[in-house]
Formats: structure tokens, C-alpha cells, sequence
């Protein structure tokens, strides 16, 4: 079993309401091989919602409580990012997830590369706070980039 971001998979949870589709985590999904995920909706953020970007670090350094999750309109959304982390932490855990595919520079799923914290699309080296606390877990993590490159898509 694995565990996939949601948007991925053609569910509407993207910060604008849209998603990111791929056929192939579709049918992941469908073959029920891949619960969808999306940590942000779990924490309790709704959709469509205004974007966020981790402030000036990383999610390793939002999980320690140095860093700062911030929307743009300004408004602090860190607690938000972390009951959604730790939500998806607790589903990986109860179906025996193998690893996670997420979705590439997310605030919560971005794996090796996440926003500034900037809004203006600059990146910085890092992983987003679900991310980052599946790795603190012992759960391997990869991006939908490059799980794709693997499969030669």
C-alpha cells in the first residue's frame, strides 16, 4: 500500500480548487493500491483556500517550531499544516503504507524543494512539513516528479 497526495489523483483540494491530475495515481487509487491523501483538508483547511508558503525555511524546521507556515494574506496557518501532517502520519501508519508519493513543492508534500516563503515562485532546497514528519517517521518519501521519471512517463 501507499499513500498518495490527493490532487494527484484528480480530487478538487488544491489551494484554488482545482487539482493535478496524473492518470496513473488515478488508477493507483482505483486499484486501491494508493490511499489519496491531502494535509492540508485534513488539518482543516478548506478549499479553495489562499496559498501558502513555508516563511523563510524548510518543514523540518516548521515541525521543530522554528519556522512558520504563512498564507498570503499574512495570516499564521502553521497549526494548520501540522495537525494535517500528523493526521496523514496516523493513515500511512494504519494501512501499512510502503511509502508516499507527493506532490512536488507543496508547503505540506514538496519533497527536496519547497517555496521561499516569498510568493514569487523562487525555490529553496527542503521538504514540506508532511513530508517531513513522514521522514521523521521512518516512511520513504518521493515526489510525483520523480516517481514519474522512474516509471519513464
Amino acid at each position: 500500500m501507499k499513500i498518495v497526495s490527493a490532487c494527484l489523483c484528480g480530487i478538487n483540494c488544491k489551494y484554488n480548487g482545482g487539482n493535478n491530475l496524473h492518470p496513473y495515481f488515478r488508477r493507483l487509487v482505483d486499484r486501491k493500491e494508493a490511499v489519496p491523501v491531502c494535509p492540508e483538508q485534513l488539518g482543516g483547511l478548506p478549499t479553495p483556500r489562499s496559498p501558502s508558503e513555508i516563511y523563510d525555511g524548510t518543514g523540518e524546521e516548521v515541525l521543530k517550531g522554528h519556522k512558520r507556515v504563512i498564507d498570503k494574506e499574512g495570516l499564521d496557518v502553521t497549526e494548520f499544516f501540522l495537525r494535517g501532517a500528523y493526521k496523514t502520519l496516523d493513515i500511512a501508519r494504519k494501512t501499512g503504507a510502503e511509502y508516499a508519493i507527493l506532490k512536488s513543492r507543496s508547503p505540506s508534500c514538496g519533497v527536496g524543494q519547497v517555496y521561499d516563503g516569498s510568493f514569487t515562485s523562487i525555490l529553496k532546497p527542503g521538504d514540506g512539513v508532511t513530508a517531513a514528519l513522514m521522514k521523521k517517521h521512518g516512511i520513504e518519501v518521493i515526489s510525483d516528479e520523480e516517481f514519474l521519471r522512474m516509471k519513464n512517463f
